[in-house]
């Protein structure tokens, strides 16, 4: 055991935010923690590290080990380069390269005795310097910038003049190299483009260390977690498992808890009818046995109602009219930011029931096509029309849609001034904006709830073609799957950007891969994508070295997506077989029914031949369909 979490409560004041957590992590053990917004997962891990104290209970770390930990915002400051930075922690073998060097020169000016002693002193250090790792350090560093999506060009860039998001790459790629026992990452995909994520994923998976992390990418979490612990309503849970299994078994664990109780609490009413009843008979045993029922009922361990979610978005989205079948076309579309090219020569072809998937790299150009496309910039080269009855509705990623002196009453008010006052705070509440929480303003709202401001203005718009950047940011997993069901609802026409994969898997019909400053196109979800992918890899490898860790990925997801395949195919086999087996069942047992029927006809029952004819009969089809039985309860 690696680590164990013993009986860890924590509060803010009189806010419990966990208690009594108990859960354990082995050595190579990959677990994620999963809870609501606001439940306290990245305060779990800080009670570990110790930037919060617990209000009770303990962490106990196995004697000698190490832990790295990536907070959500790092503070992170040096005057170094990025490629300094990641050096410095590989500083024990730089001084080494320089001693080995040193060593090398004064070789070349000794003899005799000291000649031996200098040699035996390089042997000896060079042989520490590649126990450690010393002749394939750099390259690793250069692997582990390249993956997180830094170029070679970036590499003597100062970190002081990065952006946020920049500089916590750069840190988590310290946080890499140091190779800890024990690593802890709080969101570690944010600031992540999809490349870079799959580079991650990989890195994790074959991480010999053990990993605990808190995300929001279900995707990434069903690719790496085998564990996961769960914070809701206080309790800390542990299922095994990835993120899918986890979903599947607490909606399991949910149904069959709302079951009980239901059951319980009909028991609880039949004995109350039973017990009032009894002493209507106004009868000395009636009511000695209606006293008796009373205390068994006293005695019972009543279940307490599962506790309802209180914080789900509930909304549809429905389009006022039906758009022509042609809802956009594009061609020749081209955009640059002086000489930085972000794409040119895009045609797009969108007919009407589409669910269109725009993915990329960060700085391709993903979001600047949707501003594009909405007006809101101009393209440098070609054209686009909408179809007939298009209605466009646009959810931006950085809401600059939303008026930031306005209260979020005011938002809605202004845009739908037809909507009186009740049906405005009502549809705010499905969007979890009750009381005053309706007249504070947007400027002082958080990234999520923006979020659901701008979703609860496109429900509103009844708009027949979306186009939505990063929809999904800032949104807990509850609110995600919420949306993934109303736009699977979704009667129109969606083009979006997003590199959350699960919410792609669900939802798109059709990927647009932006990539080298075009767009290939591949009609289905993200496993689909992959697959495609794998098998264009297969076809044409990666000719540079500097890319072989985009083959492995690729290699990986192939390899997942064959996986994935040849269940599907075993699935189908399965309910063909259990059809097939169904049919004949059918089949025999009417043939059973023919056969009895036959029995009782004269002149068969008349008849010793016919009769031990139509007796062997029988007992061949009822021999069969026992093993058909049988065969159907398997695959059943």
């Amino acid at each position: 055991m690696l680590l164990l979490c013993d009986h860890v409560s924590k509060s803010f004041g009189e806010t419990v935010i966990f208690q009594d957590a108990v859960f354990t992590l082995e050595e190579r053990e990959k677990a994620a923690i999963v809870g609501p917004n606001g439940a306290g997962k990245s305060t779990l891990i800080k009670t570990f590290t110790g930037e919060e104290e617990a209000d009770s209970g303990q962490f106990v770390l196995a004697k000698g080990k190490t832990v790295g930990y990536l907070a959500q915002n790092p503070v992170f400051e040096t005057d170094q380069t990025i490629y300094e930075t990641l050096l410095d922690v590989k500083k024990d073998l730089v001084f080494m390269e320089k001693k080995i060097r040193d060593l090398e020169h004064a070789m070349s000016e000794l003899s005799g005795e000291e000649l031996a002693e200098c040699m035996a002193q390089y042997d000896r250090v060079s042989h520490e310097f590649e126990r450690a790792g010393g002749f394939v350090y750099r390259s690793e560093m250069t692997g582990v910038l390249k993956g997180l999506g830094f170029t070679e060009a970036e590499f003597d860039k100062p970190v002081s003049q990065l952006s946020g998001g920049q500089r916590t790459r750069v840190f988590l790629g310290r946080l890499l190299l140091t190779k800890p026992d024990l690593l802890l990452l709080d969101e570690p995909t944010d600031h992540l483009d999809l490349h870079s994520i799959v580079w991650l994923e990989t890195f994790l998976i074959n991480y010999p260390g053990s990993v605990l992390l808190v995300a929001h990418d279900r995707y990434f979490m069903d690719r790496i977690a085998t564990k996961i612990i769960e914070i809701d309503q206080t309790k800390v849970s542990v299922f095994s498992g990835n993120y899918s299994a986890y979903s599947e078994k607490k909606a399991m664990l949910r149904e069959a808890a709302l079951r009980a109780w239901e059951n319980q609490q009909e028991q609880i009413k039949h004995q109350e009818e039973v017990i009032e009843k009894l002493r209507s008979f106004n009868r000395e045993k009636s009511v000695r046995r209606a006293e008796s029922r009373e205390k068994m009922l006293q005695k019972m361990d009543v279940l307490e109602k599962p506790v309802e979610e209180k914080n789900e978005m509930f909304f549809t989205l429905t389009p006022a009219v039906e758009s022509g079948k042609d809802v956009l076309a594009a061609e020749n579309l081209a955009k640059s930011y002086g000489d930085h090219c972000l794409f040119s020569g895009v045609d797009l072809d969108i007919k009407r029931g589409e669910r269109v998937a725009i993915i990329g790299d960060n700085g391709t150009g993903k979001t600047t096509l949707l501003k594009i496309l909405t007006g809101l910039v101009p393209a440098d080269e070609g054209s686009f029309r909408l179809g007939s009855k298009v209605h466009v509705g646009y959810y931006d990623q950085e809401h600059q849609v939303l008026h930031p002196e306005k209260t979020i009453f005011e938002e809605i008010q202004d845009e739908y001034p037809t909507m009186n006052h009740t049906q405005i705070r009502n549809m705010l509440a499905a969007f979890l904006f009750t009381g005053d929480d309706v007249f504070k303003k947007i400027a002082l709202l958080s990234g999520g709830e923006r979020g659901r401001v701008s979703l609860a203005k496109l429900m509103l718009s009844h708009a027949n073609f979306l186009m939505l950047d990063e929809p999904t940011n800032h949104l807990d997993m509850v609110s995600k799957e919420i949306l993934e069901n109303a736009l699977n609802a979704y009667t129109g026409t969606l083009l979006y950007v997003s590199h959350d994969r699960y919410f792609i898997n669900r939802t798109a019909t059709r990927i647009l891969d932006l990539r080298d400053g075009s767009f290939h196109n591949y009609i289905g979800n993200y496993d689909y994508y992959l697959g495609e992918r794998a098998k264009e890899e297969a076809a044409a490898p990666a000719s540079e070295a500097d890319d072989a860790f985009v083959s492995r990925n690729v290699t990986q997801s192939k390899s997942d997506w064959l996986d994935k395949k040849e269940k599907e195919a075993k699935e189908r086999k399965r309910v063909s077989d259990l059809k097939k087996t169904e049919e004949e069942i059918d089949r025999l047992e009417k043939q059973l029914s023919s056969i009895d029927e036959a029995l009782m006809r004269e002149e068969v029952y008349s008849s010793p031949s016919e009769t031990l004819k139509y007796h062997k009969e029988r007992e061949s089809v009822s021999a069969r369909l026992e093993e058909l039985y049988e065969k159907w309860e398997e695959l059943s």
